[in-house]
């Protein structure tokens, strides 16, 4: 197999993880400034912040800013021009059209607000919870958005405003609960799709809980969406409500920029300029709310990341070779499987058995190798061990036992208990597995301090140790860098690491090699091996690569169509298969095949015939 390395195979001389340091990273990383520095170097964000900010800040200072109350007024100033007591002129009533502007846009704003934190915590919260976790609450949840979206704002808020009275605070939480749908829909559809991202699987074998998952994995792929969302909805919610204003739907007792609006149009052919203030308020609130919200958005995309700490040393005594195979029937006190099942529900009610009655055992300082082709239920059986089949696949039968513990059939909390400290996995495609909107050493750290309870420093030192373990060159270097600025053997390096953050007594690797060149194959093997042995890990490879099995494994068992067909040590296996198909996966190896005639240009070969 020109993939595979052959049985004994050495590690080459020159080590490939060099080559990776020289050829996928060798660019400096690039240094990231602030959100807010970033956001002012945006000439948009820098303007609509601007504008926004000035608006805000004025309707604020309103008292110390107007020039009177907003309701004080003076029939025979009625229609006056600007002047210097009064910079915008006087309405209708010889009111002071600033304080009304200023006083005015206190109660929009607040208004808007108010209808937007009620959208928020209503959409959002119930949104990542029917995404993330889906079944009935989805169902119902999406059931009561489709019943709430079908009704036209504007009339319920007429309605509102009939039964409950003129106030117009109690107006905008109305508004709030009609506008949660559109935060529901995008928060639930955007989760729906990254939480079977494998990096997600990743975290939750990490040990860290949903809720963390949530607020580090899920929120900052909802964020962008959201904040654009914000912008849409504050600008509606504030439009509805200068809206009801004009209409003389609101309350009426206060000065707001909608009714200001409706004077100005009763008065348009005397005084079109009364027209410009509310609105020129309104256009300009608006627009820099989207301006912003999109520049906020782009400069949030741009990724930062914290700087890596100082490593500090950590060792582990190392424990006795492993003890002798255990006679038949005895369960290793490590990880013990008898008699697994793992069943699928399918769409007319039945259940379809994937993997039948395995037995498989794990002991301390032990590597077996779980062997098979593609679809034989090598993977399920290590997701079962691990809590974690796909939607829809549940243990039928059968007993796990990890550290003497039964794990079969317990809740996810429990399981969650044993992940990253008892049970750590290694996965195949490093890539996939490595969030791209975190940094190496960002996705390194988490998880020690949650399984671990380190603070922040020493979590940051440990992760840097753990680099050095698994002979990343520059480890302060690569904890400021994104999975996208290293390469593969790395990545898979760094999944080993954080595999290994937590001092595991198990570790669950699937094809860690599967997606690697041959040089890097044999230094991530070697790394294994040493990792097992200075450790004491006892580790089940999942693998359908037989010069992995018997590079590396203690024993091995071969699986076909959800059942282990033979069991013995890699030597056994490898030189005195007794299952035929142990015999067809050794014969599909071509390193016994003739040698091919060495290649030859066309020229050459046409001239040789």
């Amino acid at each position: 197999m020109s993939d595979n390395l052959p049985a004994g195979a050495a590690a080459p001389p020159r080590t490939a993880h060099e080559a990776e340091a020289g050829s996928g990273s060798a660019a400096p990383a690039p240094v990231r400034g602030g959100a807010v520095r970033r956001l002012l170097r945006n000439p948009l964000g820098a303007a609509s912040a601007a504008v926004l900010l000035l608006l805000v800040v004025a309707v604020l200072l309103a008292p110390l800013l107007a020039p009177q109350a907003p309701d004080v007024s003076s029939l025979g100033d009625a229609f006056a021009g600007p002047d210097a007591a009064h910079p915008l002129g006087m309405d209708s009533a010889g009111r002071d059209i600033l304080s009304r502007i200023l006083y005015g846009g206190r109660n929009t704003l607040g208004g808007a607000l108010i209808a937007l934190a009620v959208a928020l915590a209503l959409g959002v919260p119930s949104g990542l919870y029917a995404g993330y976790y889906g079944g009935r609450f989805d169902s119902v949840a999406g059931w009561g958005v489709n019943l709430v979206m079908a009704l036209p704002a504007m009339v319920v808020l007429l309605a509102s405003r009939a039964i409950l009275g003129p106030n117009v605070w109690v107006l905008m939480i109305v508004l709030g609960v009609l506008a949660s749908p559109s935060f529901f829909r995008l928060v639930r559809g955007i989760v729906a799709g990254v939480r079977k991202e494998l990096y997600v699987d990743a975290a939750r074998v990490s040990g860290l809980s949903d809720t963390r998952i949530v607020v580090r994995h899920i929120l900052i792929v909802v964020r962008g969406p959201v904040i654009i969302q914000v912008a849409l909805v504050a600008g509606v919610a504030i439009g509805l409500q200068a809206g009801l204003e004009f209409l003389g739907v609101g309350s009426g007792s206060s000065a707001t920029w909608g009714a200001m609006l409706n004077e100005a149009f009763q008065n348009i052919q005397r005084a079109p300029l009364l027209m410009l203030w509310p609105g020129l308020a309104l256009g300009l609130t608006n627009g820099a709310l989207v301006l912003l919200a999109g520049a906020l958005r782009d400069v949030l995309e741009e990724r930062g990341g914290p700087d890596g700490g100082r490593a500090a040393s950590r060792t582990r005594v190392k424990p006795p070779p492993p003890a002798a195979p255990a006679e038949t029937g005895a369960r290793s006190p490590l990880l013990s499987v008898r008699g697994l099942t793992v069943v699928y529900g399918k769409p007319d009610g039945t259940r379809k058995q994937v993997v039948h009655g395995v037995d498989l055992d794990v002991r301390p300082g032990e590597i077996v190798g779980l062997v098979g082709e593609s679809g034989s239920g090598k993977t399920q059986t290590a997701f079962s061990v691990l809590g974690i089949l796909p939607e829809g696949g549940r243990i039928g039968e059968g007993s796990i036992t990890v550290g003497g513990r039964e794990v079969a059939g317990l809740p996810e909390r429990a399981h969650r208990a044993l992940r990253g400290g008892t049970v750590a996995y290694v996965p195949q495609e490093p890539m996939s597995n490595l969030d791209p909107a975190f940094t190496i050493g960002s996705q390194l750290v988490e998880p020690i301090r949650h399984v671990l309870g380190l603070s922040r420093k020493e979590a940051a030192a440990r992760a840097l140790d753990l680099l050095r373990l698994v002979e990343i060159p520059d480890p302060e270097r690569t904890m400021r860098l994104y999975p996208h600025e290293i390469s593969g053997g790395m990545a898979q390096r760094v999944l080993i690491a954080g595999a290994m953050s937590c001092d595991p007594e198990l570790l669950i690797a699937d094809e860690p090699t599967t997606a690697l060149d041959v040089l890097v194959q044999a230094e991530i093997l070697n790394l294994l091996r040493r990792l097992q042995q200075d450790r004491g890990l006892g580790v089940l490879l999942v693998t359908h690569n037989l010069g992995v099995v018997a590079d590396l494994c203690d024993r091995v068992a071969v699986m076909s169509e959800g059942r282990i067909v033979e069991t013995g040590t890699a030597e056994s296996i490898v030189h005195s298969p007794e299952h035929p198909y142990t015999r067809s996966l050794l014969g599909a190896v071509l390193d016994d095949a003739p040698a091919r005639e060495p290649w030859q240009p066309r020229e050459a070969r046409s001239t040789t015939v």
